[in-house]
């Protein structure tokens, strides 16, 4: 979603700290309001875009069409803090809907309250969530047995190409495993001067989409255990993960000269993005690219598939990192179940889920969507929808202190790509201790 801001944790702490001390429990009498009755509800979402505000504008009339006694009045581009800001005051103005595109922030808006839980709602609706949504999708809307928040389509991360520069180099077809995908990526790499006339791919932690975190996607790790300890120091899949992409950044050149090319690219939202212009030639990037790539018109074509996965993991090939944009009702809400109707129909109803992933290009939040015959798109995009409903795909889980934990494993991974910390294993524990700390602070 090309409009959606990378969120850092370290912003997200700060957007969702209001929320601990406003809500401590979900409104007893929110979910008394009869539904059939005619009444008004407040939607606030994040879009922006001229084409995803209309596309907004037709989800919502739709559902007016099906509800002709429920009408809703849509605010959009509404940041994370004003919708917090929002949700702490409540009132006639106040959201009784709300979407965010910060999957993170679902693990403080379930244990502060701030969102009612669903459970309740999905199963007087006859509703099996498990059965309804994509497994990483179902994850990441809950957080210790609260069902706070629920997919409103989904961001699928995998492997873009340069086909043309595959041909020169005498590579066939995609690489599946990290070892095949080292191997293209050095065979990719046309060093000139002090830099590249071509990069095969840019494995630092500050490139475009290849954080910690989306790598660590690939290898399927724990993060905690069952009581909620971070397992980052004893999860053999966290270091294998840092261990290729440390050996990755090692064979194309080491930190310092890739940093040095990096500085010189272009932006990730630009149409000089490196891998528009064919100075990378590989690059790990969600589903929205495509269209941003193919707008750019590039001299060569774009070839689509799976992120490679770990050489021990090849039948897990067609996995994906996972993440998207999250629906809610609010707890201060007296309008829950009109609300409810809300999003239900604008999360699990198929052809509204269908009419909306068609609109903004994002991969359809449902089972059913995803294999609709209604839905639009460049054939090229059927790898997403296949990585999102692949049930090996992963999301990074909830947490209280939401994305804090994650910050953490970036910054490490910053210290070891550049050789600030040479010891992982001491690295990976300390980080561990850290976040466990963070954790135990929080609650």
């Amino acid at each position: 979603m090309p409009k959606r801001a990378r969120i850092t944790a370290f912003a997200l702490l700060s957007s969702v700290a209001l929320l601990t001390s406003a809500c401590t429990g979900q409104s007893s009498s929110g979910a008394d309001d009869d539904a059939s009755k005619e009444t008004t509800i407040n939607f606030w979402h994040a879009w922006s875009a001229d084409s995803e505000v209309k596309a907004v504008k037709t989800l919502v009339a739709g559902f007016e069409k099906a509800h002709p006694n429920i009408h809703v009045d849509v605010v959009g581009n509404m940041t994370d803090d004003k919708i917090n800001q929002a949700l702490r005051a409540g009132g006639s103005k106040a959201p009784d809907v709300i979407s965010s595109f910060t999957t993170n922030a679902v693990g403080k808006f379930c244990s502060s309250g701030a969102l009612v839980d669903l459970n309740p709602f999905f199963e007087k609706a006859g509703i099996d969530p498990d059965k309804t949504f994509p497994a990483a999708m179902n994850e990441y809307t809950q957080f210790d047995g609260d069902r706070c928040s629920v997919p409103l389509l989904g961001d699928a991360y995998g492997l873009y190409y340069n086909k043309t520069a595959f041909e020169k180099a005498g590579i066939s077809a995609p690489p599946k495993t990290w070892s095949e995908f080292e191997s293209d990526a050095k065979k990719l790499t046309i060093p000139q001067g002090d830099g590249f006339k071509q990069l095969g791919f840019m494995p630092n932690y500050h490139g475009w989409e290849t954080t910690t975190e989306h790598y660590l996607g690939q290898f399927s790790p724990t993060y905690f255990d069952k009581s909620g300890k971070s397992t980052i120091a004893t999860d053999p899949a966290v270091a294998d993960a840092f261990t290729v992409q440390k050996k990755l950044v090692d064979a194309l050149g080491g930190y310092r000269k890739l940093e040095t090319y990096r500085s010189k690219l272009g932006d990730e939202w630009g149409p000089k993005h490196p891998f528009h212009t064919g100075q990378v030639a590989m690059q790990l990037d969600g589903e929205w690219r495509l269209g941003m790539a193919l707008e750019a018109k590039p001299g060569f074509e774009i070839g689509v598939a799976p992120l490679p996965v770990p050489d021990d993991q090849a039948d897990q090939y067609g996995k994906g990192y996972i993440t998207g944009t999250i629906a809610g009702i609010a707890a201060t809400s007296k309008k829950q179940n009109a609300a409810w109707e809300l999003v239900k129909y604008i999360t699990t109803d198929t052809d509204a889920v269908v009419g909306f992933s068609n609109a903004i290009h994002n991969v359809p939040s449902t089972l059913a969507a995803l294999k609709s015959p209604k839905l639009k798109y460049d054939p090229r995009f059927k790898t997403f929808l296949d990585i999102a409903a692949n049930p090996d795909s992963t999301t990074a889980p909830s947490s209280v202190n939401g994305g804090v934990y994650l910050t953490t494993i970036q910054e490490l991974g910053y210290a070891y790509e550049s050789g600030k910390v040479t010891d992982l294993d001491k690295g990976l524990a300390d980080a561990a201790r850290q976040i466990d700390t963070d954790i135990a602070q929080a609650k």
